[in-house]
């Protein structure tokens, strides 16, 4: 009977610290859930907000009205007014479409040459394999918002530059993701069974290597979509973004900054949207990896 009682409490132990970890799992599981619908609603509502603004916006953006001018937020103007009387719900709202296009753009740019590089580095390998990856290493040494920003400051303000601009300082980051894709999933056994069997170089990137590289460089895309979107607005900022009567949200910082000890609101709500934004991106961005890339998770 005294040898019985420290395995029956050892084991009462045992279950009690199983059922405590699976309902701390289990809050998490719901938690991250809950979190990943909102963050996919806020994100669905400013994608709206970019594609249809005369929808949502109550005014528009360039109507200047004079006895409203810094007015706080109240009834009729949300979110305020800026020293112009326009107002700043309508001007936020407006700005999400240059801002959201300079982000998608320069991902999309970004992914489309790095995994070009990135495959043609690895599938012909050699000489040109060590030039182009040598490249890619010389770029990869300077940060990404510091290039941009040399890029954006010698081409000069505007939408196209700065698309650019941030296009160059991404390449290098799926450039390399892929081409270390090429060099792993070159040597699988299915890609050897395929090349034995006589296919073309070009099939089995085609057919075996890049539908296999997809997860990496879709996590990587998605997390890379909230990092162009700060930079975008940080050249704008600068004075380095789209030149235009309605400013995007870095613009409209830049803008209040002077007015910030009196009208707080005229920078408070725009640099709200960009966090909002961005958090919201990189909760969908780490529930991709999680789910299409789980060993990355863990790096």
């Amino acid at each position: 009977m005294k040898q019985a009682t420290p395995t029956l409490t050892t084991d009462w132990q045992n279950e009690s610290s199983s059922t405590v970890r699976s309902k701390k799992l289990s809050w998490q599981a719901t938690t991250t859930r809950y979190m990943w619908y909102i963050a996919l609603a806020l994100i669905a509502f400013i994608v709206l907000c970019a594609l249809v603004p005369q929808w949502i916006a109550p005014y528009s953006p360039v109507d200047m009205v004079a006895d409203r001018i810094l007015q706080a937020p109240n009834a009729i103007n949300w979110l305020g007014t800026d020293y112009f009387g326009r107002d700043i719900f309508s001007l936020v709202v407006y700005g999400a479409r240059d801002s959201l296009l300079i982000g998608f753009s320069s991902v999309v740019i970004g992914i489309l040459v790095g995994v070009l590089l990135g495959t043609v580095a690895g599938y012909i390998g050699g000489i040109l394999d060590t030039i182009v990856m040598r490249f890619i290493d010389i770029l990869m040494t300077i940060p990404g918002v510091l290039l941009a920003l040399a890029i954006a400051a010698a081409l000069g303000p505007g939408l196209l530059n700065i698309i650019i601009a941030i296009s160059v300082s991404a390449i290098p980051g799926y450039a390399r993701v892929m081409r270390g894709q090429m060099v792993s999933l070159g040597s699988r056994g299915y890609v050897e069974a395929s090349r034995s069997l006589g296919a073309s170089g070009l099939r089995i990137v085609w057919k075996h290597i890049l539908p296999n590289a997809v997860s990496p460089i879709l996590v990587m895309g998605t997390l890379g979509l909230g990092t162009a979107i700060l930079t975008g607005a940080g050249l704008s900022f600068l004075g380095l973004g789209v030149i235009h009567e309605i400013p995007d949200w870095g613009a409209l910082l830049s803008q209040g900054r002077g007015y910030l000890t009196v009208a707080w609101w005229i920078c408070t709500f725009p640099g709200l949207a960009i966090t909002v934004f961005v958090l919201a991106i990189n909760i969908i961005g780490d529930d991709l990896r999680d789910r299409l890339d789980p060993q990355s998770s863990y790096l």
